[in-house]
């Protein structure tokens, strides 16, 4: 069973809660394999979570876990999967507006229906509560930019449907400090060609950019030639190499049948890529006059 299969599985077992909650998820950093870390669970006899056992797993001794921190910092969600083919999921959410920080949060209710109030969850081995409450102290929250999870360190206490046996338990979470934001900056020449043959108009330029990514470059020409308007769109797609300065060029086909001529037009252009750690997408625009000479 998948990831995403066990976790949807889990969320059913609240559909009653889903109706009456409203999902709190802010936009999250794609999840991140943690670097050094440790998950213990435990529970008191009739507790639905943990059976009343003790459960342990950690990077140390070969279990996987990763983390995924919302952008705003609010949430951090790790999910486990043992060497031994165990697989659990911990959700620790702020109270609405806030930032997850060193402090206790008490009244926690089931994440994500927690609606204004402090969340949690600690669910896994197709096991969940329908509806909890419990607490949880932060001793340690540090986050770098688009959610990413530098450290985390939580002890949480859970109870399962007003029950008053409780799930007890730490996770612990030490990443590398945050990688840096991927930049693009975009050039755009002010000197381009047309093509007295089939009317089309050739850009030029360069990208540079803090990382090796793919850089999408598009944008529209527009000219006016005796009161006619003459515009025209223009795509390509380079390697873009850290620090360096590379060139882009793109041929745009004129929309009517008038073709670009001699002269003056006005160039937009987006240079776009997404940042191969955060997964967000970085853009760089501008506008500029190009004289247009014949190719």
């Amino acid at each position: 069973m998948t990831k995403q299969v066990r976790r949807s599985a889990l969320l059913a077992i609240a559909s009653v809660a889903a109706v009456a909650g409203t999902l709190l998820a802010p936009g999250a950093a794609q999840a991140q394999p943690v670097s050094s870390g440790s998950f213990t669970l435990s529970g008191d006899p009739g507790d639905y979570i943990s059976q009343g056992r003790d459960w342990s797993y950690s990077t140390e001794s070969g279990d996987r876990l990763s983390v995924n921190g919302s952008d705003d910092g609010r949430v951090v969600s790790i999910s486990i999967d043992g060497a031994n083919g165990d697989w659990w999921y911990a959700d620790f959410s702020a109270p609405a507006g806030e930032k997850l920080e060193p402090g206790t949060y008490t009244g926690a209710t089931r994440y994500p229906f927690n609606d204004e109030g402090p969340g949690l969850d600690i669910s896994g081995e197709g096991r969940g509560c329908n509806q909890l409450t419990g607490t949880f102290t932060v001793t340690e929250a540090a986050f770098g930019p688009e959610g990413y999870v530098e450290d985390f360190d939580a002890t949480y206490e859970q109870h399962c449907e007003g029950g008053t046996p409780a799930a007890r338990g730490r996770v612990q979470v030490h990443n590398q400090a945050a990688p840096e934001q991927l930049a693009v900056s975009l050039n755009t020449s002010t000197e381009g060609t047309f093509d007295r043959l089939n009317g089309n108009a050739t850009l030029h330029g360069t990208v540079t950019c803090t990382a090796d990514v793919p850089v999408h470059v598009n944008g529209e020409i527009t000219q006016v030639k005796r009161k006619t308007i003459i515009r025209g769109t223009f795509a390509a797609t380079v390697d873009c190499v850290a620090g360096a300065e590379v060139p882009w060029s793109a041929t745009a086909e004129p929309s009517g049948t008038t073709p670009f001529q001699l002269g003056r037009a006005e160039v937009n252009t987006t240079a776009s890529a997404t940042d191969p750690v955060y997964g967000n997408s970085v853009t760089d625009k501008e506008t500029v006059t190009v004289v247009l000479t014949r190719a």
